[in-house]
């Protein structure tokens, strides 16, 4: 399993939104894009299934990082428009500010603890950024 996997099983594993589901014989995690709430599958593995993609909150142009406060999951068509409208503004911009902190406050709205099941990932991503305070 990549580092990315690990990171995208991290994000579901603490996004309320994302729940555990069947696609034929195969399980997978069901959830929500953090922008326009369209549905999003998980393989069982940290594959998506669906068009899903790791957006950073505070985007990575100006110093964004892979802590889980600053992870969700979206659509790929979202996390394209965010990248193209508002992470090229520069870093105090009054917009990308107000959107920062609006996906920042869904994020903690949809934050839940781990199910048993996706911990271990949970932890692999504290490890590698332990001083992420929501993740904690």
């Amino acid at each position: 399993m990549t580092g990315k996997q690990r990171r995208v099983l991290a994000i579901v594993a603490t996004d309320a939104t994302f729940e555990p589901s069947r696609q034929g014989t195969a399980a997978v995690w069901v959830g929500a894009c953090i922008h326009c709430r369209s549905p999003l599958t998980i393989g069982a593995d940290g594959r998506p299934i669906s068009a899903a993609t790791i957006e950073h909150l505070w985007p990575q142009r100006h110093g964004g990082d892979d802590r889980l406060s600053n992870l969700a999951l979206a659509c790929g068509q979202c996390n394209r428009g965010k990248g193209q409208r508002h992470d090229t503004r520069a870093r105090n911009d009054p917009r990308l500010l107000e959107i920062v902190e609006a996906l920042r406050a869904r994020r903690r709205e949809r934050w839940r603890e781990p199910p048993p099941s996706l911990v271990a990932h949970v932890d692999w991503c504290q490890r590698q950024d332990p001083e992420d305070p929501a993740a904690s």
